[in-house]
């Protein structure tokens, strides 16, 4: 399972969602954001155009660039993604009951907010500025 999910990660599951959330984009625009190269990701658009999921447009401003676009079967596709993960995701969480699911959600929030406070190779937040993290989050909620 979590092989599996690391492979959508980097694989056309992640690719289809990142054009279905952000619509049209370059390829370098999508290898960044999948954190991987452009020849990977070269390959990729390659085998989702084969199955008629993609199409690539030149920029008629400059014809070196290239947007990305999901077409309607690949936006079917990212649409059953999406409903797939939500089914699995009420399932765990009606397996979970209600009491732990909200603690879960509740502590993934916490950890989110940290984790978005820890750069690598940065100093570690003051309590300060974790403080207003939360702050921050709680306002957002509200």
């Amino acid at each position: 399972m979590q092989q599996e999910m690391a492979k959508g990660a980097k694989g056309e599951p992640f690719a289809v969602q990142e054009l279905y959330r952000k619509g049209p984009l370059t390829p370098s625009q999508l290898a960044a954001s999948m954190k991987t190269t452009t020849g990977r990701v070269s390959a990729l658009l390659s085998a989702l155009e084969k199955k008629g999921q993609i199409t690539r447009e030149s920029d008629p401003d400059d014809r070196r660039v290239v947007h990305v676009n999901l077409t309607k079967a690949g936006r079917e596709r990212a649409e059953r993604q999406r409903e797939s993960m939500r089914e699995a995701i009420c399932w765990i969480f009606s397996q979970m009951g209600e009491r732990r699911a909200r603690e879960f959600v509740e502590l993934t929030e916490e950890f989110t907010t940290y984790m978005s406070l820890c750069m690598p190779g940065k100093p570690r937040p003051t309590p300060e500025e974790v403080a207003k993290a939360f702050s921050e989050n709680t306002q957002e909620v509200a």
